[in-house]
């Protein structure tokens, strides 16, 4: 939108002024309005309006109106307000603001009651913004200006808090203040104001100006030491040569703090074509049998079961390998002595539950719990797959023996439910209660921490998700988050059992041997899930999906997706973002480009809003989407409607 000597570069509606510190406002006490960001006259200004009075409030100064309609600089006293519900700024600031006498704006009467809480500031004039806490209702943020006031506490009844903040970082950079992580620092991206700024802050020990001008050279590592956390949009907040072109040593930094994290908005660039090869055949794999039956030219092989997968007869004994119960460097020889120690050690294993007489397991009651749980979902397992249809069928007393053979094997896990789903496909292939045990352990070791009571894989692969669909797909994420799905929620279910509810059976076995290949890095699995997400967007965007529709339309992907097309989209994302010069550390953490930051701690939830310099995670998904219930059918519920934009 453009005006005579003005741009309107950003706009949101639904943005409300609370004039009241009830938790349940009433009508009279909610002020709607539109919130604009506009180039004007060789300024930006940030400019708030009610719905009746939003005509042209460009000319709108930082000033709150006097009803009367005379100087706004009054001795009467602003109302107090009980903080109530939410103390720190969630109502209109009783602190008055530096006023700015000017003409009346156009569009806003002064007579009007709703008109004179309008205002309008310059971008130069912001000292910091607070975000609210989430939890609430919906998001807020607060403009503290440089001269100590705050302007009025801008509620996002429609969510656009990230989008606002994206926008201002065009002009400004946000930095996190180390003693409050939901406090951004406004910095102009001027030297000279910059060197003041951190001159005031004492932000560093050496002289402002020095560290001003390795700031703009280098801004990672000058950070280390004084800024927690830092934001670099690279085509924005810091421009180290005057062409606008970013200097080659503008790379991510050593881990010198393991705590630090850059989280920038990079562009990137065409997404390649990717191409599937035909799977591994057994002539293929007899050709990398060498003497004495050891595999030759492994990395080439397990390429190839990547690129292509196996086929459906070399699956029994390739698995072995992939799972990790055979060496791929042993011999044959070598191989038979492991199997038939690994048969004594199982059977060993079996015998301690089957020993338990019915009166014992009325005196466990952890065992008679497991074997309940077991039971229950080993008859509801792919009861529709031959190999275990049938009410008397062998197959469904091999996976429950294998399962609660599996709780002594690993007493502090034991049986959740979920894992019937993974041994399942294995046992079918395998055709061998030992054989399928022990490659049913070799996947579990990939993948027990989603089995764990305290969440924390799920929740930190949730926030690896978001991190790269943000990097590959900002509009989809931005969308899932105004409609309350942004913490992708819906996605649990993909992640706990490796899409095994997604996929037909068949299918499910070539997408499992190829993840389990390792290649092209430790998570291809998030990569399936943005592949996906990728194809799914513009069902998503265009439909005008709530949450709950959201919700329907992923579950209704049950047995519709073709693993093939995920596949080859999976690995295109994957050389698109590996293609890119700046991909933030955290991302080549996650792509297993870069070694993690602190290897030796449990990554936390990465909340990779492309603004918010912290690590600190979001609020984490209800209990009753997160943790499973003993319910196999594994239903994912409607997030609860508790943060619409934190």
């Amino acid at each position: 939108m453009e005006g005579s000597g003005y741009r309107v570069v950003f706009e949101k509606g639904g943005v409300y002024l609370h004039t009241s510190a009830r938790k349940h406002q009433d009508p009279d006490s909610l002020i709607a309005g539109i919130i604009r960001v506009v180039e004007k006259d060789n300024d930006v200004l940030l400019y708030w309006a009610p719905v009746e009075e939003a005509g042209d409030a460009t000319q709108i100064l930082f000033s709150k109106k006097d009803a009367s309609g005379g100087d706004p600089c009054t001795s009467e006293e602003e109302p107090t307000f009980d903080p109530g519900y939410e103390p720190d700024w969630a109502v209109i600031s009783t602190v008055r603001p530096r006023l700015h006498h000017s003409e009346p704006a156009r569009g806003a009467e002064p007579s009007s009651p709703r008109g004179q809480w309008a205002f309008s500031v310059s971008l130069g004039e912001l000292k910091s913004i607070r975000r609210s806490k989430p939890g609430l209702s919906w998001a807020y943020l607060v403009l503290v200006t440089q001269a100590g006031g705050s302007l009025p506490a801008l509620h996002f009844h429609r969510g656009g808090t990230r989008a606002l903040l994206r926008v201002l970082s065009r002009y400004l950079l946000l930095a996190s203040s180390p003693q409050d992580s939901r406090l951004y620092l406004v910095f102009p991206h001027d030297s000279s104001a910059l060197s003041n700024s951190f001159h005031h802050l004492q932000l560093f020990d050496q002289d402002s100006s020095n560290v001003v001008s390795r700031f703009l050279q280098d801004p990672y590592s000058t950070t280390f030491s004084s800024f927690s956390r830092v934001t670099n949009f690279f085509r924005g907040a810091l421009q180290p040569h005057p062409e606008g072109t970013p200097s080659p040593d503008l790379r991510p930094p050593p881990d010198d703090e393991p705590g630090f994290e850059v989280i920038s908005c990079v562009e990137l660039g065409p997404r390649p074509i990717v191409e599937r090869a035909p799977p591994v055949t057994e002539e293929e794999w007899a050709q990398h049998v060498g003497p004495e039956g050891r595999l030759q030219q492994v990395p080439e092989l397990k390429n190839r079961i990547f690129s292509g997968g196996l086929s459906p007869g070399l699956r029994h004994e390739a698995w072995k390998f992939l799972l990790g119960y055979l060496s791929w460097e042993g011999s044959t020889e070598e191989h038979k002595a492991h199997v038939r120690k690994k048969t004594d050690e199982y059977f060993r294993m079996k015998l301690q539950w089957k020993s338990v007489s019915p009166e014992q397991e009325r005196r466990n009651s952890l065992l008679h719990g497991y074997r309940s749980l077991i039971e229950r979902d080993v008859s509801r397992t792919d009861r529709t797959n031959k190999f275990y249809e049938g009410p008397e069928n062998p197959g469904l007393g091999l996976l429950n023996d294998i399962l609660l053979t599996y709780c002594m094997f690993h007493f502090d896990l034991g049986y959740v439910q979920g894992m019937s789903d993974l041994l399942s496909p294995i046992l079918y292939v395998v055709q061998n209660e030992v054989d399928a045990f022990w490659c049913f352990c070799g996947f579990m070791e990939l993948v027990h921490g989603n089995f764990e009571e305290s969440q924390e894989t799920m929740k930190r692969q949730l926030g690896q998700l978001l991190l790269l669909l943000k990097v590959l797909d900002q509009p989809l994420c931005d969308f899932l988050d105004s409609q309350d799905s942004g913490s992708l929620c819906f996605c649990f279910r993909w992640l706990l059992i490796w899409f095994k509810r997604e996929f037909p059976f068949p299918d499910i076995l070539r997408l499992w041997e190829v993840l389990w290949t390792g290649l092209p890095g430790p998570n291809l699995h998030l990569l399936v899930a943005c592949a996906i997400l990728d194809m799914e967007r513009d069902t998503l965007m265009l439909s005008g999906f709530g949450s709950n529709e959201i919700l329907k339309h992923i579950n209704e992907l049950t047995m519709k997706l073709s693993v093939e097309d995920v596949l080859t989209r999976a690995e295109a994302l994957y050389r698109q973002l590996t293609a890119c010069s700046e991909l933030p550390h955290n991302v080549q953490e996650v792509l297993g480009l870069a070694p993690p930051a602190e290897p030796h701690s449990p990554s936390p939830v990465v909340s990779p809003l492309p603004l918010s310099p912290t690590r600190a995670s979001p609020a984490p998904p209800p209990a009753a989407d997160m943790v499973p219930q003993p319910d196999s059918s594994l239903e994912i519920l409607p997030e609860e409607e508790d943060v619409a934009d934190s």
